[in-house]
């Protein structure tokens, strides 16, 4: 049967920059096979698949797929999924949308900005925390094409950190150094696949636009994503290593993530964090997105 499915550009306000997203509208009877197939055919970095939600007061239920495998949770899917089904339903003013993931329910704030975009946040899905050990730090630079010298700055130190989804974080002395990063698929694999996420992300404070925080790049080529251009469930992860990093005081800080640059898909991502008592007691990400095509696939 035909279906019907909608792309947006998310972690961006204008077409053809931030990170692209397919939403298949139309899911009902897809196995996971052939929803990993379609995904591979989009062959963008996620693809979502929406269901009827399973509680009526939910708007929707999500699969979320890269082209390689499926996703418990993922940043710009969220965003860009609760822009889009915020647009279909019409109305303006802001509104909050529940959506049911693998991770569990996310709270969405949304504001429709026009039928064909808007911009929405959400609080992840769970703290941020350290889950696990990293490779030797000369090991990491060798997979990256980078030196051990250009490995941290200021308190900031590689970490493995979870908020929903895992990542290695790799902090680099500035701009010059995480240009030179890229990811050899032998030695990537070896080191961040074997016992690891697969996913690194890498970010420096020396930043390309005024206002932004941080500037990253990050590399998941066994998920299907040589490079992503925005990775929303990285930045929730990375509150928790902000947050140990001591350098917040307690109270609500709005932090601007730059991601994508390198790519020509330049994005921008916005991270709140909560610290209370010097610990990280919430995390929220949000955006803008916007429709770029509608069409249908056969499947």
């Amino acid at each position: 049967m035909r279906r019907k499915f909608v792309t947006l550009d998310v972690f961006t306000d204008r077409r053809f920059a931030g990170n692209p997203l397919a939403v298949l509208l139309e899911a009902d009877g897809l196995d996971q096979a052939t929803m990993q197939a379609i995904a591979r055919e989009f062959n963008l970095p996620e693809t979502v698949f929406v269901y009827p939600a399973s509680n009526p007061k939910h708007r929707a239920h999500i699969r979320i797929f890269t082209p390689a495998n499926e996703l418990p949770f993922a940043g710009h899917p969220t965003v860009g999924t609760a822009v889009l089904l915020a647009c279909l339903d019409g109305g303006s003013g802001e509104r909050e949308l529940m959506l049911e993931e693998a991770v569990g329910l996310l709270s969405c704030r949304v504001v429709p900005q026009d039928r064909n975009r808007g911009r929405a946040s959400f609080a992840t899905p769970k703290l941020s925390a350290m889950v696990g050990p990293v490779p030797d730090v000369r090991v990491m630079a060798d997979a990256l094409h980078i030196s051990a010298a250009d490995i941290g700055f200021a308190k900031f130190r590689p970490g493995r950190w979870s908020a929903g989804l895992d990542f290695v974080f790799v902090p680099l002395r500035g701009l010059e150094a995480i240009r030179r990063c890229r990811a050899d698929t032998g030695r990537f694999d070896s080191v961040f696949g074997d016992n690891g996420p697969g996913r690194v992300y890498m970010f420096c404070a020396e930043t390309a636009e005024r206002g932004s925080h941080f500037h990253a790049r990050m590399f998941a080529p066994g998920m299907g994503i040589p490079e992503d251009p925005a990775s929303g469930s990285a930045v929730a992860a990375l509150s928790g290593l902000i947050a140990a990093s001591g350098g917040l005081t307690d109270g609500e800080h709005n932090l601007r993530v730059e991601q994508g640059y390198e790519m020509g898909r330049p994005s921008l991502l916005e991270l709140g964090v909560t610290i209370r008592g010097g610990e990280l007691s919430a995390a929220t990400i949000g955006g803008g997105a916007i429709i770029v095509s509608e069409g249908s696939i056969e499947a």
